[in-house]
C-alpha cells in the first residue's frame, strides 16, 4: 500500500447524508469511503457492506439521514509510523485511514497500482512510450562550464532526452579536512577528484539552464539536503537518487516531500534493502522509478542481470529502468526488450580523461548507435501479444502465398467439388485454408479457369456496383487497360484513374479502345520501371534522376496519346505521380529535405508541358515499397504543402489514407491538414487508415472521421476529381470499390 496525503476523494463528512455518500462511491469509483468529523477526526469508514447491514436493521431506511448512522464506527486504522512497515495487516482492504497521534486524518494508505507512465518535464515517461534516455555528464567535464555545455550539446545531437549532473556539498558531506581523514587511498582519490572537478553552484546552474534551453531536460543527483535545497530553487522537474542513497531513509523523505518525481538507483542494495526503500518511497507518497543497477567501474557482463528487471518492478509495483556501467551499448539496448522505461549511460568525449566515470562512459557516436537500437527494439517489441499480419506482409503474401483457383470454367450455381479447384501462387484470393467453407456450395458467379476465388465466394453479403449513387463531382474508379471497359459500365463513373505499370507504357492502346469512352481520364503514373528503378524526381545522384525525368516524360506522352479515346477529358490530364524523396535508413534532416526539394522543382521544370498537369501525391511517413517498408520525407506536412504549391504554383491528388496516417504520426488533427492542403488539391484518393503505417484499409475500417471528410472536401475542393482507392479493390471484378462507394454515399459523398 501507499501513503497519499490528499485523501479528499476517499472522504465524506460524517454529517452528510447516505445518498451523499453512495453518490460519492460512485462517482470516485470507491469502495470505501471515511467519514471525517468538521474538525478532521476520523468518525468511521463507509461501504456497501456498511449500506447492505443498516438497510437490514433498519425499518425506515431513509438516505436522507446522516451517514454516521450506517458507518462503520470501528474502523481499522493506521498511524504514519506505521505505515513504512506494516502492509500485511491491511491485505485485502483497499484503503485505510491514516491518523496522528490525537487521531485527526493525515492521509489515506491506499492499494497501490503499478504506474503506467509519469511525466517529467512534459516528457511522458513509460509503458508504450519510447524510453527516456539519460546523457549521464555527471562530473565528466572535470570542473570546466565550457566543456560541461559541449557534453549537453552533443548529447542533444546524439539523441538523449535528459542531460544529467550531480551536485554535493562537500563540507556536509564529509565535513572539513576531508583529505586527511580519507581511510584508504579509493576514498582518497575519489575525494581529490570530487573537489576538483565539481561545479560552482552557480556554473551547475548555467549549465542545467544551457540543457533546457537546447531542448534537454535538466536533471541532477543531489548527494545532501543542502543540495537539494538548491536545486529546489533552480526548480528540477525531477531527481536523480543515486545508489549509495537508496538506504538512506531519511534522505528519501526529504526528497519525496519535493513532491518532485524520484529516479531511483539501486546498485549495491539487497533485494531486503529494496523492499525497504521502496515502503519508505510508498510511505512518502513519492512518484519513483526504479532503475536495475551494478554499481562496478566498468561493471563485468556477467554480473549484470537484465532477468532481474521484472522482478524489480514486481518489488517495487512501479516503472523500472537501467543505469549502466559496462562497456558498450548491446546490454542498455537489450534491457528495453526486459522492461526499461528510463535508461542511463555516461557520456564523455574522451574515456582517456583523468577520473573513473570517463573510463565507462559513451562517446558521442557510440550514444546515437544506442538510441538508434534502443528505438529499434523499441519498435520491435510492438504493443499487441496477438499475431497480426502486418500491411507489408498483406502485399508479399499476394505475390509470395498460394490461393485456391478454378480449374476449369465454372457456370454460376455449380456445387463446387474437390476436382473443381487446385492450389497455386500468386495468393491474389482465398487461401487455402478456408477450402472447406467453399466447397459443396453453389457458386455466386461465373467463374474462368485459372481465376481466383475470393471472399465474396463465401460471405453471406455481396454489395453490387450501381449507377445511381448521386456522389458530388467528378467522381471515378482505378482501372487498367484489360478491365476498364467491364467496370467501367457497371457504374458509369464520370471519370476513369488508368494506374499504369511501366510495361503499359509499351502496350498499343488502339487495341484496347474501340469505341470513345464518356469519361474524364486521369493517369496514375508507373513507381516502379524496369531494372528495380523507383521513380525520384529529387534523386541527388544526376543519373539516377535523369532517368526518372526520360520515364515521366515517357509517361506524360502516352497520357497525351489516351486523351482523344476520353470525350469529357478537357484541359490538361491529371497525372499522380509519387515523385520521390524516399529514403532507406531513417528520415533526412532538415538541410537535405530543403535540398531534395529544389532537386525536384529543378526535375518538375524539366518535364512541363501545358498538355498535362503533374499532381504530386501526398505520402505517408513510411510508405511501403512493394513489401518493404521506407521513410518518406516530401509532401508530408500540410504547411510543407502548401508552401510547395504556392512556391511552385502546382497543385497536389491528396491520398487520404497516407495524409491520415502522416497526421498520427505527427500527432495533429485530420481535419486542420484538410484546412490547410485541400484548396491545393486537385484530385483525391480516398481509403482508410490506421496507426502510421495501415494504409490502403476499406472505408470505415480505419481510424477516419469519414462524415468529417466528405464536409470538408466540398466546402475546400469542390471542383476536385476523386476515387477510392481501397488496396486490391480492383479484384474480384472491383467487389473492393463498390464496398467503398456504398459506405461513400452513405458517408455524404
Amino acid at each position: 500500500m501507499i501513503f497519499n496525503k490528499n485523501f479528499s476523494r476517499w472522504s465524506v463528512s460524517s454529517e452528510s447524508s447516505i445518498r451523499c455518500a453512495l453518490e460519492k462511491l460512485n462517482h470516485e469509483q470507491k469502495r470505501t469511503l471515511i467519514c471525517i468529523d468538521g474538525s478532521g477526526y476520523l468518525r468511521g469508514t463507509f461501504t456497501f457492506g456498511d449500506l447492505n447491514r443498516w438497510m437490514l436493521q433498519t425499518n425506515d431506511a431513509d438516505l436522507s439521514v446522516n451517514v454516521s448512522n450506517a458507518m462503520n464506527k470501528h474502523p481499522r486504522v493506521s498511524v504514519l509510523d506505521w505505515a513504512e512497515r506494516v502492509h500485511s495487516e491491511f491485505e485485502g482492504l483497499d484503503v485505510v485511514p491514516v491518523v496522528d497521534e490525537i487521531g485527526r486524518v493525515i492521509g489515506v494508505l491506499e492499494k497501490s497500482r503499478s504506474a503506467k507512465s509519469i511525466s517529467i518535464d512534459g516528457f511522458q515517461v513509460g509503458e508504450g512510450k519510447l524510453p527516456f534516455l539519460i546523457a549521464e555528464i555527471g562530473n565528466n567535464h572535470n570542473g570546466s562550464l565550457k566543456k560541461a555545455k559541449e557534453l549537453i550539446s552533443l548529447a542533444r545531437d546524439s539523441g538523449a532526452n535528459c542531460a544529467k549532473f550531480q551536485l554535493r556539498n562537500m563540507n556536509e558531506l564529509y565535513g572539513t579536512g576531508i583529505e586527511e581523514d580519507a581511510e584508504n587511498l579509493g576514498s582518497q582519490y575519489t575525494l581529490d577528484l570530487l573537489k576538483r572537478f565539481q561545479l560552482s553552484n552557480q556554473d551547475l546552474m548555467e549549465a542545467l539552464n544551457y540543457a533546457k534551453s537546447i531542448g534537454l531536460v535538466p536533471l541532477c543527483t543531489p548527494w545532501d539536503a543542502s543540495s537539494v535545497d538548491v536545486l529546489e530553487d533552480f526548480g528540477v522537474p525531477a531527481y536523480k537518487v543515486a545508489s549509495a542513497d537508496l538506504t538512506n531513509h531519511p534522505f528519501l523523505r526529504y526528497l519525496a516531500a519535493t513532491g518532485k518525481p524520484l529516479i531511483c538507483s539501486t546498485g549495491m542494495a539487497s533485494e531486503e534493502e529494496i523492499k525497504d526503500s521502496v515502503a519508505v518511497l510508498k510511505a512518502s507518497g513519492a512518484q519513483y522509478v526504479l532503475l536495475h543497477c551494478n554499481s562496478t567501474y566498468p561493471a563485468p557482463f556477467k554480473d549484470i542481470n537484465l532477468k532481474y528487471l521484472p522482478r524489480l518492478a514486481e518489488l517495487g509495483e512501479c516503472l523500472v529502468g537501467y543505469s549502466g556501467h559496462e562497456r558498450d551499448i548491446n546490454v542498455a539496448v537489450a534491457s528495453v526488450a526486459m522492461g526499461a522505461v528510463i535508461i542511463e549511460k555516461h557520456f564523455t568525449t574522451d574515456r582517456s580523461l583523468e577520473g573513473n566515470d570517463h573510463k565507462v562512459s559513451l562517446l558521442p557516436l557510440e550514444f546515437k548507435k544506442m538510441v538508434e537500437g534502443v528505438t529499434q527494439v523499441f519498435l520491435g517489441l510492438g504493443d499487441s501479444e496477438q499475431r497480426v499480419v502486418t500491411q507489408g506482409e498483406m502485399m508479399n503474401r499476394v505475390t509470395l502465398a498460394k490461393s485456391i483457383y478454378a480449374k476449369r470454367d465454372l457456370r454460376k450455381g455449380h456445387i463446387l467439388k474437390q476436382e473443381d479447384v487446385l492450389i497455386k501462387s500468386p495468393g491474389r484470393g482465398l487461401q487455402p485454408n478456408v477450402l472447406g467453407q467453399l466447397l459443396s456450395k453453389p457458386l455466386r458467379r461465373d467463374i474462368v479457369a485459372g481465376s481466383p476465388f475470393y471472399p465474396n465466394d463465401i460471405e453471406d453479403k455481396v454489395v453490387d456496383p450501381r449507377t445511381d449513387y448521386g456522389f458530388w463531382g467528378q467522381w471515378g474508379i482505378p482501372v487498367r487497360h484489360h478491365d476498364y471497359r467491364r467496370l467501367h459500365n457497371l457504374v458509369k463513373s464520370p471519370m476513369l484513374e488508368f494506374h499504369l505499370s511501366y510495361k503499359d507504357l509499351d502496350l498499343k492502346h488502339e487495341e484496347f479502345f474501340d469505341e470513345p469512352v464518356r469519361a474524364k481520364l486521369v493517369i496514375h503514373a508507373p513507381e516502379l520501371f524496369f531494372g528495380d528503378h523507383t521513380l525520384d524526381l529529387s534523386s541527388p545522384d544526376e543519373e539516377y534522376r535523369a532517368r526518372s525525368i526520360r520515364e515521366l516524360k515517357r509517361t506524360i506522352e502516352v497520357a497525351k496519346a489516351l486523351k482523344p479515346y476520353f470525350q469529357d477529358s478537357d484541359g490538361p490530364i491529371g497525372i499522380v505521380t509519387n515523385v520521390g524523396g524516399f529514403s532507406e535508413n531513417g528520415p533526412m534532416t532538415l538541410e537535405e529535405r530543403k535540398y531534395r526539394t529544389q532537386l525536384l522543382l529543378e526535375s518538375l521544370r524539366l518535364v512541363e508541358d501545358s498538355e498535362v498537369e503533374i499532381l504530386p501525391q501526398t505520402m505517408p511517413p513510411f510508405p511501403w515499397h512493394f513489401g518493404g517498408q521506407q521513410f518518406h520525407n516530401l509532401f508530408l506536412e500540410a504547411k510543407w504543402i502548401s508552401s510547395f504549391c504556392k512556391q511552385s504554383n502546382m497543385r497536389v491528388c491528396l491520398d487520404l489514407s497516407h495524409s491520415a496516417l502522416q497526421c498520427n504520426h505527427q500527432k495533429v488533427s485530420l481535419s486542420s491538414f484538410l484546412d490547410e492542403v485541400l484548396p491545393f488539391t486537385a484530385h483525391l484518393h480516398l481509403a482508410d487508415a490506421r496507426g502510421v503505417d495501415g494504409e490502403g484499409l476499406q472505408i470505415q475500417e480505419g481510424e477516419v472521421d469519414w462524415g468529417m471528410v466528405a464536409t470538408k472536401c466540398k466546402q475546400l475542393a469542390p471542383t476536385a476529381t476523386w476515387l477510392p482507392e481501397i488496396w486490391q479493390g480492383h479484384e474480384n471484378d472491383g467487389a473492393g470499390f463498390w464496398l467503398a462507394l456504398e459506405r461513400l454515399a452513405k458517408e455524404g459523398f
